[in-house]
């Protein structure tokens, strides 16, 4: 099930998207043939019946799919090819990090660039969202506290990442966390394509085959110290090609199943 949140009726507005996605050319995508069902309330966290009420998926405006009430958790060099084109060497253990919730938005919305920073990455990423709470989850139950999983985007501000020495400013700074523009909750994210462009040019596609550790493997390593609530997301990191964006930019962010997430790039 695809479940989008988006603005109805001067209100945030929850629905299931139904119908097809389909690739157009370069970061172009046909997203004429998809309906929203809207929904009686939020689904997440209760009961949400259909109001009979259905949408064009084109005449409304998304919002980012979940605002996290505890954090989001990112995962830093969890592809070799990656950390390898940053000069960095593969870690031994998951390598993880904070956003803030205040660095979520939407599909749509623009990321907006520090001026204490002179170079900003993008950085496409699978999204895991956390359906209960969880703590010291072992491997193989993992996918038990999985709600579902979306496109985003880690943002990162390269140049304060190096001279910080840690990675607070760089990756949760305001609107440094995309997401969007749907929850699926029944992906197969074992070999799912990861790709991203900059304006119509593809910067980055990968898979989440290439992980150096899984989903499961990343849910038991933070929830055997932090316990992870509802809502919460995880970024299970980005595949090699990431570079500069510059105001004026377009970031889109597409994965199989998850739908696209695009982003305007403008200054702070």
């Amino acid at each position: 099930m695809r479940i989008a949140r988006f603005v109805h009726k001067d209100a945030p507005a929850y629905g299931v998207v139904e119908g097809e996605l389909k690739d157009g050319e370069g970061a172009r995508f046909d997203t004429s043939g998809l309906e929203i069902a809207v929904l009686d309330g939020d689904p997440f966290f209760s009961p949400a019946q259909s109001t009979g009420e259905r949408l064009a998926f084109d005449d409304v405006r998304l919002l980012a799919p979940i605002i996290p009430r505890s954090k989001v958790i990112g995962v830093g060099r969890n592809f070799a090819d990656h950390a390898k084109e940053l000069g960095n060497e593969v870690p031994v253990s998951p390598l993880t990090f904070f956003k803030p919730n205040t660095a979520v938005i939407g599909p749509g919305d623009p990321i907006r660039l520090p001026a204490i920073s002179e170079h900003v990455s993008y950085e496409g990423e699978l999204a895991v969202i956390i359906s209960r709470v969880a703590k010291q989850v072992p491997a193989d139950k993992a996918y038990d506290f999985v709600l579902g999983y979306t496109a985003a985007n880690d943002v990162t501000l390269r140049d304060i990442q190096g001279t910080d020495k840690q990675w607070s400013r760089a990756k949760g700074f305001d609107t440094s966390c995309p997401l969007g523009p749907w929850i699926e909750t029944e992906l197969d994210p074992d070999d799912v394509r990861i790709r991203s462009w900059v304006g119509d040019e593809l910067k980055q596609d990968g898979t989440t085959a290439d992980f150096i550790f899984d989903i499961p493997q990343l849910i038991e390593h933070i929830s055997e110290t932090i316990t992870l609530l509802p809502g919460d997301v995880i970024l299970t990191g980005t595949p090699a090609g990431v570079g500069r964006i510059e105001s004026g930019d377009r970031v889109t962010v597409a994965i199989d199943g998850l739908g696209v997430l695009v982003n305007p790039v403008m200054d702070a």
